[in-house]
């Protein structure tokens, strides 16, 4: 499994994803919502934030399937799906992930022709903590 390239400002979703829990960076004065992590709001430019949970339910609002070439560490699990996934609780942000059947599976372990566009998924935590998504309704 690959891991992680953290940095200060995105460890937290790192820490919190280690523990089974999806969190969204939010500003502390205007409660807006933000990823990925950054030090200052884009909204209204204040430097507090804090970490709020979400429910972790989402719709597919885009998808890819990668083929080879591609990176080598990457290239011998092609083809295999990239989830983009809007928020129910927070329409605004949206997280890249993979759609699988059940947590934990490999990349590539759900058929290309199950992803579509619109599908409500939930989010669910491989082992170490990586965030993965799998069908609402299978």
């Amino acid at each position: 499994m690959l891991s992680p390239v953290t940095d200060a400002d995105g460890a937290p979703f790192w820490r919190y994803a280690a523990r089974g829990e999806l969190r969204v960076q939010a500003c502390a004065d205007c409660a807006e919502p933000r990823f990925p992590p950054r030090p200052c709001c884009p909204h209204c430019q204040s430097f507090g934030s804090e970490w709020r949970p979400v429910k972790g339910h989402g719709r597919i609002w885009s998808y890819v399937v990668p083929h080879p070439p591609l990176l080598p560490e990457y290239a011998a699990r092609a083809p295999y799906n990239v989830v983009l996934v809007e928020l129910v609780d927070a329409p605004r942000i949206r997280l890249v992930g993979n759609l699988v059947g059940r947590a934990g599976e490999p990349l590539g372990s759900l058929p290309p022709d199950r992803v579509r566009i619109g599908a409500r998924v939930q989010a669910v935590f491989a082992p170490g903590g990586l965030p993965q998504w799998v069908l609402e309704r299978p």
